[in-house]
């Protein structure tokens, strides 16, 4: 191996590095919001974001928002969604999605980064984002500790929450992270929980 060869070689693998160094930073720092339906790859997302808001203006329900300058020039502007006050209506041919024109939210039929190599969960016809992970908190939820309750029984996905002993149970394995089960939930603190899809 020539002299040339051996450092654009060298150079090429130091660009991968800091690249992946890049790109597991930006994953890193996703784990303190949720990113709209079908958002790709989060450090692709904050390249093709263009901050325009049209997402954010196309949600019917309000659910996403602008992150804080206090966050970071990075991702200041970008949108996120509000999934601990309010859940995600899955709605009908994602309005919010359809608005994004620089591709930082892909129609499922779209899908092709590497996170999103299963872009959702297939239900009846529709392929429905996967946006957090949703749990009970058992210690808050009424019917853990004995008083009937029934208030998150709003979910929109068949099977993913279930009702054991009168008891909630979320099926993570249809469970798409909407959120609505949270929005509906009438104790305080919430019993459920909602955290980012990002580890």
């Amino acid at each position: 191996m020539d002299r040339r060869a051996f450092f654009t070689r060298g150079a090429g693998k130091a660009a991968q590095a800091i690249t992946k160094h890049v790109a597991d930073q930006a994953r890193k720092n996703a784990t303190r919001w949720i990113r709209p339906p079908f958002a790709i790859e989060e450090l692709d997302f904050l390249l093709a974001c263009d901050r325009c808001a049209q997402c954010i203006d196309a949600c019917p329900y309000h659910v996403i928002f602008p992150l804080s300058s206090k966050l970071g020039i990075k991702v200041y502007a970008t949108p996120a969604m509000d999934l601990l006050n309010q859940g995600c209506h899955l709605c009908e041919g994602w309005p919010c999605v359809q608005s994004c024109t620089r591709g930082a939210l892909k129609p499922p039929d779209n899908q092709e980064s590497e996170r999103d190599k299963e872009p959702g969960k297939k239900v009846g016809s529709r392929i429905l984002p996967v946006l957090a992970v949703v749990s009970i908190n058992e210690e808050n939820c009424l019917p853990y500790s004995g008083p009937e309750c029934g208030a998150c029984n709003i979910c929109p996905v068949q099977g993913a929450m279930s009702w054991e002993m009168q008891k909630p149970v979320i099926n993570s394995l249809l469970c798409t992270g909407c959120a609505l089960c949270r929005e509906a939930c009438i104790v305080e603190p919430k019993a459920i929980l909602v955290k980012s899809v990002n580890p």
